[in-house]
């Protein structure tokens, strides 16, 4: 059955600010276990814990410039730019430009607290 979704769930943000995430697809907003897909607004000075996820990433930056720190090194990308991140991979998003960003995530499978794995504070 065709499922329309009409508007997103806001979902808790983990970071030292409040980061807005839209859920339109998803376990908590469609019931979807099989991907996810939300859109993240980041403000100025933005950042999370690392993590070392159990899923794949894909990031589209619609505005502004994410900032994507791994174990090799920093990786920018700008608006109009997309990144993948495999499984199993340490890494650490932020958004220190001002203005912040706006992006797209997509994680197969869905996004869980439980497959995320968050470095402890």
């Amino acid at each position: 059955m065709i499922q329309k979704i009409t508007t997103p769930t806001l979902i808790e943000a983990a970071g030292n600010k409040p980061k807005k995430i839209e859920e339109y697809i998803g376990l908590v907003n469609s019931q979807t276990s099989e991907v996810s897909i939300a859109k993240m607004t980041s403000p100025t000075g933005w950042t999370e814990p690392g993590q070392k996820p159990e899923f794949t990433e894909y990031t589209i930056v619609l505005k502004g410039m994410l900032l994507i720190r791994t174990e090799s090194g920093e990786i920018e990308v700008e608006a109009g730019e997309a990144v993948i991140v495999p499984p199993d991979e340490w890494v650490q998003y932020s958004t220190p430009n001002p203005g912040g960003a706006e992006y797209i995530a997509v994680c197969l499978p869905a996004f869980t607290p439980e497959t995320v794995h968050r470095d402890e504070d």
